[in-house]
């Protein structure tokens, strides 16, 4: 009984979920923030190399843009990478400059996008006023860049720092190795942060912990699925070249970030759905 009490739960929250979604038209609002999340790629990767090359961290931007696209399929990630590292060959110097800031501001709307997606999954009011959150999205963004350059420290620069170290104190080595380990650790848990800080932060209400922790959950795996099922797709059966010509790379990347975008929207479908299933069994009492 215990086992068909939790397969009718589970297909309940999961019915209810779905059901939102279309309600809510997420599949609309999953193209909304797909699109303003394309736009916004390349004015955050300019603003990082501004910053980087602010702090004297030269090179840092185009590894942060080889770790952005680390997870998307080869094929979608190739023509955009190479556009942005045209991009990023410019010098950025110039964190003041109307350019950036502007780049800043167009980045910061991307998070608005999802602040909106967030709010009508979630049935929430916005009654925050506009400056407010558009000042929020704007920490976000910096923050966001401040962690992606300290994510590539982590993961492209460290070792060079422990190859060093083991070279001067081999005794030093076995501590390293621990740290080194460490260090993934910590740089893959930065996803997971974001999604629970972009949960908690940009739609209206409060949330606890473990009312966000299964849609970041949910949304983690499902992205993880997506990527390689729409990698594995575009190398077999599509030939987005013959249909888009020059457009293909750009419309390649639209479509997985519009896969993307709904999973993450599901996310926040499936957090929904379970506090609402958590107040109808507590009412129930």
């Amino acid at each position: 009984m215990e086992i068909k009490l939790i397969i009718r739960s589970f297909y309940q929250v999961l019915r209810d979920a779905l059901g939102h979604l279309n309600r809510d038209d997420g599949f609309a609002m999953a193209s909304h923030v797909a699109l303003s999340g394309l736009l916004a790629i390349f004015p955050l990767l300019i603003f990082i190399a501004a910053l980087a090359g602010f702090l004297g961290l030269e090179g840092a931007a185009d590894q942060v843009s080889d770790l952005v696209f680390a997870s998307w399929p080869d094929q979608v990630a190739a023509p955009v990478v190479r556009e942005v590292h045209q991009i990023l060959t410019v010098p950025r110097g110039d964190v003041l400059t109307f350019g950036v800031v502007a780049a800043l501001w167009f980045a910061s709307s991307g998070i608005e996008a999802m602040r909106t997606a967030l709010n009508r999954a979630y049935r929430q009011r916005e009654t925050r006023s506009f400056i407010l959150l558009r000042l929020q999205s704007l920490g976000l963004v910096i923050l966001g860049a401040a962690i992606l350059i300290s994510y590539t420290f982590l993961v492209v620069l460290a070792p060079l720092v422990i190859a060093a170290v083991i070279r001067w104190v081999p005794a030093a080595e076995e501590v390293l190795v621990s740290l080194d380990i460490a260090r993934y650790a910590v740089a893959g848990s930065l996803l997971v942060v974001g999604l629970m800080m972009v949960h908690w932060l940009l739609p209206a209400g409060r949330r606890n912990f473990f009312a966000m922790l299964p849609g970041v959950l949910a949304t983690l795996v499902l992205w993880m699925i997506a990527g390689v099922s729409f990698g594995k797709y575009l190398a077999s059966f599509a030939n987005y070249v013959s249909t888009y010509g020059g457009l293909a790379g750009i419309m390649t990347a639209l479509v997985f970030l519009y896969i993307c975008s709904l999973v993450f929207i599901f996310g926040g479908e499936l957090n929904a759905s379970l506090i609402r299933q958590r107040n109808l069994t507590h009412r129930d009492r």
